[in-house]
């Protein structure tokens, strides 16, 4: 094997190099940060801020160590937390077991004719030769079931499932409570010693006989019966998951070749009772993606009762605002019905769990706060290496004897912490560290695996160490499916690479996608959705080029005209940007991006393009260059660029900078470091608007009419007539502060009997292209 400490440089050289890479894709992206000072789990302070969290932990007694099943990775030998185990399928043996039962006579005399079985299911029977005890529930009905030459016990509710399962045919003669047979007791097919038959609320009849088979070495459920009933949980197999030597049948194999052996085992001495196997959902390793198995090792666990962590973690949930709003369910579901916290690897590379013990005893009391200060300092300035460099005595004051028994020898725990603690102690390492910054966190933003990940492992940390949570708010997200809604694989071709993306569209696009997404659920992605966004993208940039492009001759310090001096068009788009506005505003409040998107998107589109920007040509290209009309537009157009520009540099960073570089007057560097403005409240008179795009419609599918017909060839040559009071069109004018015929970009509009479009009488203007009549 490698040596430990030129493993760990190793690590440390690929996981720097790592960071290079990252901070590089990020950059590209767009993302924001401080990337010439990351903060990195493996910088000495960090190191040490990590220890001493530990030590509050060690200190406040949430931190014990202890001796029962975890989840464990034989083919990597560590264990394993709740965070890092993947449900995937697997196929597993299914078997039916009879155990003997004894003293079965003391429920019915009758009993004495016959041999009596109670019959269990697993799908581990590798953990068969663990087994200390059965379990039934104390309040279902549990059948004796005669099969002539035997009688079996199994739940009432189950027993023609199992006889069909065995391919058997029985009569029901009785049935008990279960926890009425809690006065038998079982033998096992192949080990001595009677095995107590034991009440249990987790058993269930969903499945199998209704009767367990408990191993404490090999399950948390089976663990804490066993607490409860003086059951010391029993592993009899080593780190690579492999049976000890002296195992009767299994010893020598390893867990997965065991199961055979055990089915060979229990048919040879007439204890199978049926054979079979299933498909199911079954915890694999998140590093090889190896199925796990449960195991019984000394570890170190944070309590999730001491101290009332569980309780204070539960209100603490309720304290913080969760987006979507099911994440707060769904973290509360996890952390009610979750395990202690087993925070110990038996691994080289990480933050060492810096604990000292006594050898005589066994101790850590000599571990004290100060000790641990020493250690962090070492740290601090060392590294985390010191830890494995060092001596123990280095560590500890002259002198230094066992509170508990007075040795005077000590020695350095070996394991690593669980790397979801050094993720989870980010809030102090750095929120309480750095000036900048302030505890608690606005926001914790990752996927919505992070529930049982980030976000669980730095609400347990902060609430036991500070009694609350590290942030006021939590954003999960789904995760890239393509197209037809289903993962992507490279064996399927379905995969789109975020780098092939930006190559072909840019990095606006790929960010534009994610905004334009609903990312509660999954998010989908494919060439054709691309397209359309890189549409969308295409028409925002060419709505601020218009815009800029209008701006060369403005000067915002001496041609800006004040709202209540503005045309009436400019009003409106005014009161447009104030209507938008408030919407943008609002959905960023509450992280609702594709509505930003989509509110965008349409403002550009039909807004400005499909009207005002569309009507303003004129005034913009053929007025005077300083008349008052000119000048209200460029001010109105500088308006919507200063609101334009911030609503989208969230989404649309370089994009929205570079415009900004060409915005006229004085403004921060970057429009990032611009605030948002107060919205424009201008006076309108929004009835003769509405009334103005109703008229607008009927005018427009009038002139789209007489473009098919070829009767005008440009709305600039239409003269158009409405079944309108003259007086009424008049009237409408005087409210609206314009022409109707300039806001619908028509040659002229007159009262007539009937809707109605004609070619305008006149010469065609080579400036504006308006036909006007003759001077």
């Amino acid at each position: 094997k490698r040596d430990p400490m030129a493993f760990r440089a190793a690590c440390r050289r690929y996981a720097a190099e790592q960071v290079e890479v990252q901070k590089e894709e990020f950059a590209r992206l767009g993302v924001l940060g401080d990337w010439e000072h990351p903060y990195l789990t493996m910088d000495p302070r960090f190191e040490a801020d990590t220890i001493r969290e530990l030590g509050k932990l060690l200190a406040n007694g949430a931190l014990y160590r202890g001796e029962k099943p975890v989840y464990w990775c034989i083919s990597c030998e560590t264990a394993l937390a709740e965070a890092e185990v993947e449900y995937g399928p697997h196929r597993s043996p299914s078997i039916y077991v009879k155990f003997a039962a004894e003293g079965a006579a003391a429920l019915d005399a009758a009993l004495n004719d016959k041999p009596v079985y109670f019959v269990i299911w697993t799908t581990t029977p590798w953990t068969l030769p663990a087994n200390l005890a059965l379990a039934v529930h104390p309040e279902h009905r549990y059948a004796l079931v005669d099969l002539g030459d035997e009688c079996w016990i199994v739940a009432e509710a189950l027993a023609e499932q199992v006889l069909a399962a065995a391919g058997r045919k029985g009569e029901l003669r009785r049935s008990w409570p279960g926890k009425a047979l809690t006065a038998l007791s079982a033998r096992h097919p192949w080990l001595e010693g009677a095995r107590p038959v034991l009440p249990a609320e987790f058993v269930t009849l969903d499945a199998g006989t209704g009767i367990v088979h408990i191993a404490p070495g090999h399950g948390e459920e089976d663990y804490e019966l066993g607490c409860r009933h003086k059951l010391k949980p029993f592993s009899p197999i080593d780190a690579r998951g492999v049976f000890a030597n002296d195992v009767p049948i299994v010893g020598g194999l390893r867990v997965w070749e065991a199961n055979d052996a055990v089915i060979e085992a229990l048919q040879a001495r007439g204890a199978l009772v049926a054979h079979g196997a299933i498909e199911h959902s079954y915890p694999h390793c998140w590093r090889c993606h190896n199925p796990l198995v449960f195991r019984a090792t000394p570890q170190w666990f944070i309590s999730m009762e001491r101290n009332g962590l569980r309780t204070k973690a539960l209100e603490a949930i309720e304290r913080v605002r969760w987006w979507p709003r099911w994440g707060q369910a769904r973290i509360r579901a996890m952390v009610s019905d979750r395990p202690d916290w087993c925070i110990s690897r038996q691994r080289h590379w990480g933050t060492p769990i810096t604990i000292l013990r006594c050898r005589q005893c066994g101790s850590h009391a000599i571990t004290t706060p100060e000790v641990i200060e020493q250690v962090a300092r070492v740290v601090e300035r060392e590294g985390a290496d010191a830890w494995f460099a060092h001596p123990a005595e280095d560590f500890l004051p002259p002198e230094a004897r066992c509170p508990d028994c007075g040795g005077t020898e000590f020695e350095k725990e070996t394991d690593i912490l669980d790397v979801w603690f050094d993720s989870g102690s980010t809030h102090a390492c750095v929120l309480e560290k750095r000036p900048e910054l302030s505890w608690p966190a606005d926001l914790y933003l990752e996927g919505s695996d992070q529930h049982r990940g980030w976000f669980q492992s730095s609400l347990l940390e902060a609430v036991a160490t500070r009694g609350d949570a590290p942030y006021r708010e939590v954003l999960t997200h789904g995760f890239v499916v393509d197209e037809r809604g289903e993962k992507m694989s490279k064996s399927r071709g379905n995969v789109v690479a975020p780098q092939e993306v930006i190559r072909q569209y840019g990095a606006e696009v790929l960010r534009l996608w994610v905004a334009a997404s609903d990312y509660t659920g999954d998010l989908r992605i494919s060439e054709a959705i691309l397209e359309q966004l890189a549409e969308t993208y295409r028409r925002i940039r060419f709505t601020l080029r218009f815009l800029l492009g209008n701006l060369a001759d403005f000067d915002p310090g001496k041609d800006y005209v004040p709202e209540a001096q503005r045309a009436g068009i400019d009003r409106w788009a005014l009161k447009r940007i104030a209507e938008v506005g408030e919407g943008i505003l609002a959905s960023y409040n509450e992280y609702n991006f594709h509505r930003i998107h989509h509110l965008v998107r349409e403002f550009c589109a039909a807004d400005l393009g499909g009207f005002y920007l569309d009507v303003l040509k004129d005034r913009l290209y053929c007025d005077a260059a300083a008349s008052p009309a000119r000048r209200s537009a460029q001010s109105t157009c500088y308006d919507l660029l200063q609101h334009l520009l911030r609503w989208i540099a969230p989404i649309l960073p370089f994009t929205a900078n570079e415009a900004w570089q060409h915005l006229p007057g004085e403004k921060p560097e970057h429009v990032q470091m611009a605030e948002f403005l107060p919205l424009p409240r201008p006076e309108l008179d929004e009835e003769a608007w509405a009334r103005f795009f109703a008229l607008r419609a009927r005018a427009n599918a009038l002139l789209d009419q007489a473009r098919k017909q070829e009767r005008i060839g440009a709305n600039t040559e239409a003269s158009v007539r409405l079944a309108v009071p003259a007086s009424e069109l008049e009237a409408l004018e005087r409210r609206l502060g314009e022409k109707l015929a300039f806001l619908l970009g028509v040659a002229e509009v007159q009262a007539s009997d009937a809707d109605a479009v004609e070619r305008a009488r006149g010469v065609k203007c080579p400036r504006c292209w308006i036909v006007r009549p003759p001077a």
